[in-house]
């Protein structure tokens, strides 16, 4: 995995990292992990940070790939530890 450099964009609400990386790294997760047509995966475009994802999206970060293991679609094993823990992946 290449590493992502994070720099600090000003916003309303204060600081928000914007990651930077590779559209490679985005379609060699998209084909690797098979993601089907009908998910319409978009890479994000310049500046934009996790949390400008369109009305209808979420984010998932390459790490949750490649160090995490997750794959796509997830089992309901992994949505049920996820609302066990708290834990949004977005």
């Amino acid at each position: 995995m290449a590493e992502e450099e994070v720099v600090a964009v000003e916003e309303a609400a204060g600081l928000v990292p914007v990651l930077k990386w590779e559209q490679g790294l985005f379609e060699q997760v998209v084909r690797g992990q098979q993601f089907p047509d009908k998910w319409d995966a978009r890479y994000p475009a310049e500046g934009q940070t996790a949390s400008d994802a369109p009305h209808g999206f979420i984010t998932l970060f390459a790490d949750f790939f490649g160090e995490g293991n997750f794959c796509l679609s997830a089992t309901n094993f992994m949505s049920v530890i996820l609302h066990f823990y708290a834990f949004h992946i977005s």
